[in-house]
């Protein structure tokens, strides 16, 4: 009767109940617990196979989690949702570096940079790193001239802006040098002036992002 459950779980689709082979009896018993690890399919599949001599080609559905670009390194990385919290969260940085990442969720280079900016983000917690989605703020992206991803701007208060380039993985010592040039202790005279001399305010409400063809 095991087997012949087995047989009907792995044929239809991969919502269904799942068995699970059970450690202290050879039977196995149908659950409704997740199954989305590759070790209770493979675990599935050997069974079904020594019992019939069949094949199975299982399809191993990928764990569900944040995506690389919903992840943060910790209280000092902030996702910025529209130009008016773009603009909050500069003011309120105060003297704090802020490092501004520009980038697309579909980017390849901006997905292999990720992780170490992160890194980078943990071995500097008093500096301010804010992720800038593309494709869910266009027009305030274009305003500041964004035009290639990833894209860094640094900030730091009465200065304003202090920076921008793009960068790859491979040329990350670049984040790495100016961060280095522009975190030295210092006071600002004067309120933080943001995006410097940019108008942000006429800046057009964002519409979501539109499905790559």
């Amino acid at each position: 009767m095991a087997d012949a459950l087995l047989r009907l779980t792995l044929l239809l689709p991969f919502r269904t109940p799942l068995l699970y082979p059970e450690t202290s009896s050879r039977r196995l018993k149908l659950s409704t617990r997740p199954h989305s690890t590759a070790l209770v399919a493979a675990a599935a599949s050997q069974h079904f196979q020594r019992s019939s001599g069949f094949v199975v080609h299982a399809v191993i559905a990928e764990n569900d989690g944040p995506k690389w670009w919903e992840r943060s390194a910790g209280a000092n990385m902030i996702d910025i949702h529209s130009t008016k919290e773009f603009l909050e969260t500069l003011s309120q940085a105060g003297d704090k570096l802020v490092v501004v990442e520009f980038y697309g969720t579909w980017c390849g280079s901006c997905r292999a940079l990720f992780p170490k900016l992160c890194k980078t983000a943990e071995e500097h917690p008093d500096i301010l790193f804010l992720k800038v989605d593309f494709d869910k703020n266009k027009p305030m992206c274009k305003t500041l001239n964004v035009r290639v991803l990833p894209f860094f701007h640094f900030y730091r208060g009465a200065e304003g802006r202090l920076e921008s380039f793009s960068c790859s993985l491979a040329k990350f010592q670049k984040i790495k040098d100016a961060i280095a040039t522009h975190n030295t202790a210092r006071c600002s005279i004067g309120p933080p002036v943001g995006v410097g001399d940019i108008d942000l305010s006429d800046v057009p409400k964002e519409k979501p992002a539109e499905a790559t063809k």
